[in-house]
């Protein structure tokens, strides 16, 4: 097979890794066009200055060992397979990369005869790109579980970023669908890659010119939908991760009905809005201190269909509300839907030299056709409407669509490999807009 059948081949196999962002479309050049969107193989990230970072997203083969229920290259399914050798991955990347296509690479793999052997072929993939093409670009490794931790380790000086994909969420999930896989072999690799990321760290403060290790950290991703997990166990787990194994991100990648198979749930279609819910609430954990806790409980282990997670707390939590912007403390501002971190910073400024009245309130970036309902101004409260929770939630529902709020730029991932969908970079409060369309 010649490089282009391999290069289909494996870049369509990567698009259901959601650690990156989106493969591409499937629109071809036209006579007398310009430029072409293959169906997958670039992927587009961001940086964390705002900047559209381009990458080849491919998988270094799809022949696995492994039978994993959920996963499309499982090694029942009867589909195209194809593997590269460390050459031609190294070859085409400095091609692309030449060509002004990538800037860097996104590399994941199935587990071909073993997972050290595996292991190795990425280590020496990656090797040959820093060492002899002195490749400086970006580059994002997946390490596979299970294979020696030397080997992950000694990948690890090459890679900006690594991932170990957890992919379910409980060790009875994985036992279940993916029965050669062992729980314990995936978290190992994790707690090693994030104590060796902190042990450079520490040792670059003494010597910058010390090598980096993983400089932009490691990520993982979850599947969602494909076991019987509710949110408040997946938001666990992700809030575990930040605080044991400092993770950069946690990614969920809402289950694509692929395969059939009769302890697979039933879906006519990826569950992407519960997808997207679980991406707001990750936000909340990393940059608006709640806890997973507070969003969900056991009573209500699931989040709002209707409602995103910081709206429907403040209405479980009216109590708190409405809260004086002159006088409310950070922390509790940043629990204003409507409000984001930049627009509370801002506030806090300025209301040190001055009284802050509601006019004043859309210059710092809030949000206030939501934020009216849960603040006074000078003691004025400025709701069109009772303070009543279902008069409130219903404006909240009604409105969703027509305003969609977004990320501002300042609190994005460093190095980040985070989803395209994540639009308009505007200063208000974060809402995610997260999920590969193209999975």
């Amino acid at each position: 097979m010649d490089i282009s059948g391999k290069l289909y081949i494996l870049a369509d196999a990567a698009k259901y890794d959601v650690s990156c962002a989106s493969s591409g479309s499937n629109r071809e050049n036209t006579p007398g066009g310009m430029g072409n969107g293959a169906a997958a193989g670039i992927c587009h990230s961001w940086s964390d200055d705002g900047r559209c970072i381009s990458l080849l997203k491919i998988l270094f083969t799809n022949y696995c060992i492994y039978d994993c229920a959920y996963c499309v290259n499982r090694a029942s399914n009867d589909r195209p397979r194809a593997a590269f050798t460390p050459e031609e991955v190294a070859d085409l990347t400095i091609n692309f990369y030449r060509r002004n296509y990538i800037e860097g690479l996104f590399l994941s793999s199935a587990v071909m005869k073993n997972p050290d052997y595996t292991m190795e072929l990425l280590l020496k993939t990656v090797r040959i790109l820093r060492e002899e093409y002195r490749f400086n670009g970006y580059i994002h490794l997946k390490a596979i579980p299970g294979a020696d931790i030397t080997l992950i380790l000694q990948a690890g000086r090459y890679a900006d970023r690594m991932s170990v994909n957890i992919e379910l969420p409980s060790r009875r999930s994985l036992k279940l669908l993916a029965p050669d896989k062992d729980f314990d072999k995936i978290l190992t690799p994790m707690r090693d890659i994030g104590m060796n990321i902190v042990e450079n760290r520490q040792e670059r403060r003494k010597n910058p010119r010390r090598a980096a290790f993983v400089p932009a950290g490691q990520s993982t991703q979850l599947i969602v939908g494909a076991s019987p997990e509710p949110d408040l166990h997946i938001l666990k787990i992700s809030e575990s991760l930040y605080q044991k194994f400092k993770l950069r991100r946690v990614y969920y990648s809402a289950y694509v009905p692929v395969n059939q198979n009769s302890l697979l749930p039933f879906l006519k279609k990826p569950p992407l809005l519960r997808e997207h819910r679980l991406y707001q609430a990750d936000w909340l954990l990393r940059f608006y201190r709640f806890r997973a806790d507070e969003l969900l409980n056991r009573e209500n282990p699931n989040f709002d269909v209707e409602l995103d997670p910081k709206a429907n707390w403040a209405l479980n939590n009216l109590e708190l509300f409405p809260v004086e912007i002159n006088t409310a403390d950070y922390e509790l501002l940043l629990r204003v839907p409507g409000i984001g971190v930049k627009s509370a910073q801002r506030i806090v400024k300025a209301r040190r030299t001055g009284s802050i009245s509601f006019f004043d309130l859309k210059k710092f970036g809030t949000v206030v056709r939501r934020a009216r309902y849960f603040i006074t101004c000078q003691g004025k409260y400025y709701g069109d409407i009772p303070f009543r929770e279902d008069l409130i939630r219903g404006r909240l529902i009604s409105g969703m669509e027509a305003e969609q709020l977004s990320l501002f730029q300042d609190y994005r991932d460093s190095w980040s490999d985070t989803d395209n969908t994540l639009i308009n970079l505007r200063d208000e409060e974060s809402l995610l807009l997260c999920g590969d369309s193209g999975k």
